[in-house]
């Protein structure tokens, strides 16, 4: 099984679509609104500072993620990424070789670290990926975040440079 990573293209937006609109739909993960309509989540995942991309297995897309930097000015040197894998491909590398690609785009694109703003503490399994890749947990955010299922959770700012 071999995972490819390409520019997504508007072509790509259904398949996108079927990965993106799950996971915010579920609120366990991300810090954004539930229940956008289709053109919401474009809004978000497509937005004009995100760098989309789209991870393939056998021609199907199975994850994307996005590359941007992280603040303007002074810290524009930091990128930040969001990541996204289809449940049926969860536990076959995908959101590892996204990760992996996202940290050689950055570098390649003049990026001197990576940053991840708000990694719920209940997502252990992003957690652990992080940290394997470099990351460290390097602020921790009490209760900063509303998980559907388990109440306030904290959440994390992991960094890493590059």
């Amino acid at each position: 099984m071999t995972i490819t990573i390409r520019p997504a293209v508007e072509a790509d937006w259904p398949a996108l679509l079927r990965v993106v609109k799950p996971v915010l739909d579920a609120g366990e993960t991300y810090a954004i609104d539930t229940n956008l309509s289709d053109e919401g989540v474009r809004a978000y995942w497509l937005m004009s500072a995100h760098d989309v991309f789209a991870a393939e297995i056998d021609g199907q897309i199975v994850g994307t993620y996005y590359l941007m930097a992280n603040q303007a000015g002074g810290g524009a040197h930091v990128a930040n990424c969001g990541y996204m894998t289809a449940p049926e491909a969860r536990g076959k590398g995908v959101a590892r070789t996204m990760c992996l690609h996202s940290l050689e785009q950055a570098r390649e694109r003049g990026f001197r670290a990576m940053q991840f703003n708000h990694v719920v503490s209940t997502n252990t399994g992003a957690v652990a990926l992080w940290q394997k890749l470099g990351f460290e947990i390097v602020g921790t955010l009490p209760k900063a975040f509303n998980h559907p299922v388990h109440g306030y959770v904290d959440s994390y700012v992991m960094f890493r440079t590059l």
